[in-house]
């Protein structure tokens, strides 16, 4: 674990085969998006941001507009900008996701619960404790209905709404 140029390498080898699919394939956008991953890991935000976005750009040319791997892409994309400290980014990209996974995920899967809770982390970082807490309180009733009540997930969803109860 951690051998990120190794990584970083594989994912470009494959793309690099991937290339001669064509320019729109949504195994291209696959790639860009590991890659995008793996230098986020790095903490080279600046390359994760554009293997997102290729990746997303592809995604949209490809994919239906309701489709998972799209909010997947705005949900990197958002992650990437919370990272830079770039919040009013990072909110638009995560609700980009939102929007998605609510039209294409049943209402209690988890990812719905994932998205409520990175929406969540960005308005506590802007300090808007109220709108972070509405956010970590539906992450953490989703969590409840579809993780099991051990889940590192849930638990972190949990520590997350009682630390911001603490400051509202």
């Amino acid at each position: 674990m951690g051998d990120y140029p190794k990584a970083l390498s594989s994912h470009e080898n494959a793309l690099a085969i991937r290339q001669s699919l064509p320019p729109n394939h949504p195994d291209l956008g696959a790639s860009h998006n590991n890659i995008g991953l793996v230098y986020y890991k790095m903490g080279d935000y600046r390359k994760a941001l554009l293997s997102h976005e290729k990746a997303l750009t592809i995604k949209l040319q490809s994919l239906p507009s309701n489709h998972p791997d799209l909010a997947m892409s705005y949900n990197n994309i958002g992650a990437v900008y919370y990272k830079m400290g770039n919040y009013p980014e990072a909110l638009s990209s995560h609700a980009n996701a939102l929007a998605i996974r609510q039209k294409s995920l049943p209402v209690n899967h988890s990812d719905l619960g994932g998205s409520y809770n990175n929406i969540g982390v960005v308005h506590e970082n802007m300090n808007d404790y109220s709108k972070a807490h509405s956010f970590y309180e539906r992450a953490v009733q989703i969590g409840l209905q579809s993780l099991p009540t051990n889940h590192p997930t849930l638990e972190q969803w949990r520590r997350n709404l009682e630390r911001i109860k603490k400051k509202l």
